[in-house]
Parts: C-alpha cells; sequence; structure tokens
C-alpha cells in the first residue's frame, strides 16, 4: 500500500509492528502511507510508529478497541477548522486524536489529514509550545486533600512526583 516513492522514508525495522497486526491493519497501513507521502521519518516509540519531522514527533499511529487514531502530539495548537480532533479526557493537554473506524473513512479524508499533518510541521518548524497547567491548577479531591493531611509520608511522597 506505500507508494514506491516513500519507501526512503520507511523504516523498515517496524515492519513488524504493521504486518503482526490483527486489528485495523487496513486502516494502519492507509494511515502510514498517508504519513509518508507527508515526507515524515518513520520510528518506532512506546511500541507504535511515531512520525517525526527533523527530530520532532509529529504523531503516531495507535490501535484501540473500537477506533484507530492518529495522536498528534501538539494538537491542541492545530486549528481544526474541520472538527475532527478529539481530547480523549478533560485532562489531556496537548495531544489530540484523530479516530477512525475504516479505511474508507480515512481515505475520503486524505486531503484533510494531509493538511493537518502539514500544520503540525509548521507548529515545530516555528517552536510554539503547550503552556500547561501548573499542578497547583489541577483540582485536587477533597477525600484526598484529608489523606494528605494525615499521612504526612503520603504528602511528601505526592508532592515529590513529577506533574506527569
Amino acid at each position: 500500500m506505500v507508494k514506491e516513492d516513500n519507501l526512503r522514508n520507511m523504516n523498515f525495522k517496524i515492519e513488524n509492528f504493521f504486518n503482526n497486526q490483527t486489528t485495523w491493519k487496513t486502516e494502519m497501513d492507509v494511515l502510514r502511507s498517508i504519513a509518508l507521502d507527508c515526507n515524515l521519518n518513520e520510528e518506532l516509540k512506546w511500541k507504535v510508529p511515531c512520525y517525526t519531522h527533523n527530530g520532532n514527533n509529529i504523531f503516531i499511529i495507535h490501535g484501540f478497541k473500537e477506533y484507530c487514531a492518529i495522536n498528534f502530539f501538539k494538537g491542541a495548537l492545530l486549528k481544526d477548522d474541520e472538527k475532527i480532533l478529539v481530547q480523549q479526557t478533560k485532562n489531556v493537554q496537548a495531544t489530540r486524536q484523530i479516530r477512525f473506524t475504516s479505511s474508507k473513512e480515512i481515505s475520503a479524508l486524505e486531503k484533510t489529514l494531509k493538511a493537518y499533518i502539514f500544520e503540525a510541521i509548521e507548529v515545530e518548524k516555528a517552536g510554539l509550545k503547550i503552556n500547561y497547567k501548573k499542578t497547583d491548577d489541577f483540582e485536587v479531591p477533597i477525600e484526598f486533600e484529608q489523606k494528605l493531611k494525615e499521612l504526612p509520608e503520603l504528602e511528601k511522597a505526592f508532592k515529590a512526583l513529577t506533574p506527569g
């Protein structure tokens, strides 16, 4: 499914990932072809295909139970004129995903997907950053705050954690 022109961008070390897919194989192959058509480099990170530009992560391809998706690392900075980006949960700050349930759906959106990918590349080239919330900006359940007060060791360990 990958165009001959794009073979140079393929990373043959991750062929096993694509060859061993039992669900969403066709859809992931189409997404891979689109990514390589955008001149992105292909790597395996976090055990999934990751597409990069000049060493910067642009998006990953993921398979889930009910859909497959591409997750843009800085998706919150994309315009999303087509209103297709999904924020997975209310606490996800940077990434946004586009979900698919068929290869026909992906093919119908090919031009739009490429536009989003090229915009994500431009975000990286411009050096744009996500303004992450500080840990203190997140709501902490009252019950957990009470436990922290009751257990000083727990509070100390909790405050030593990274924001992630």
